[in-house]
């Protein structure tokens, strides 16, 4: 009989938006100076992560330099990281960038009786997110060949709508493909992602929906405009339980965002 007591521990970080020298900021901001605040505060947490899951938007300026200051940041720390593309990555490049064995793109991995999937929403040159059949076909393969291990799906880009117009034009076009997909899999329980800036935990049939604030700045929940919200840069927190439960927080830290500076344009 599986233990309760037992788990799997996830960090997922999301959205750093890091630029391509340290020193220069994204609407104001110094995105990496949050990124490092973020991961100092998870780490030094005293939970003991199994995982790390960067779930895109690693870079806005995506180039070398953006990649491997990354790629630096977390090799501080002994935790295993996989990387996702966001609509702002170069996807090949962080897969020359990210090929360590502790850093690296994979797109599964199997912890005790759990497997995390990771899916590429990436359309490039394009904010937008769409799941391409290739990347049905892999979950699809990964929950036949593994029935018996409970699933969590990360992946960057929301499948469902996160209440901000503006931002969910932006979401999953074909997310129904997945929802059709997940259905036919009782093991599937959790999908996570990134993209929209700010937390959200919904229920979808058995299925948990999870969304994570940025490492940088936040999107302002509700809202028909791009429009910023004050609140802290943050992580979530997973435990993986053997028994299929999930138990799950967001962590913000107590840290504002200094020299913010709004742009009705985006960025």
């Amino acid at each position: 009989m599986a233990d309760p007591s037992n788990y799997i521990s996830i960090l997922q970080i999301t959205d750093a938006h890091i630029m391509a020298t340290p020193e220069a900021t994204l609407l104001g901001v110094n995105t990496a100076h949050y990124f490092n605040a973020v991961l100092e505060h998870a780490v030094n947490s005293g939970k003991q992560f199994d995982l790390c899951l960067a779930t895109g938007d690693l870079a806005q300026d995506a180039c070398p330099a953006s990649y491997q200051y990354i790629k630096n940041a977390l090799q501080k720390y002994n935790v295993p990281c996989i990387c996702l593309p966001g609509n702002h990555d170069d996807f090949d490049l962080m897969q020359l960038v990210f090929c360590t064995e502790q850093i690296n793109c994979r797109k599964q991995v199997i912890l005790g009786n759990w497997q995390i999937v990771c899916l590429n929403s990436q359309i490039p040159d394009s904010a937008d997110g769409y799941l391409a059949a290739a990347e049905l076909s892999f979950l699809e393969q990964c929950l036949l060949d593994n029935p018996a291990l409970f699933t969590l799906i990360a992946i960057h880009h929301n499948c469902l709508p996160c209440g901000s117009d503006w931002m969910d034009t932006m979401m999953i076009e074909n997310a129904q493909a997945l929802f059709d997909l997940v259905k036919r899999h009782a093991n599937v329980k959790a999908i996570i992602n990134g993209h929209v800036h700010q937390a959200a935990d919904i229920q979808w049939d058995t299925v948990r929906v999870l969304s994570t604030p940025s490492t940088c700045f936040q999107f302002k929940p509700d809202s028909a405009n791009f429009s910023l919200d004050d609140s802290s840069p943050g992580y979530r927190w997973l435990n993986l339980f053997e028994n299929g439960t999930i138990q799950t927080a967001i962590v913000r830290i107590p840290e504002t965002v200094t020299g913010l500076q709004p742009d009705p344009e985006g960025y």
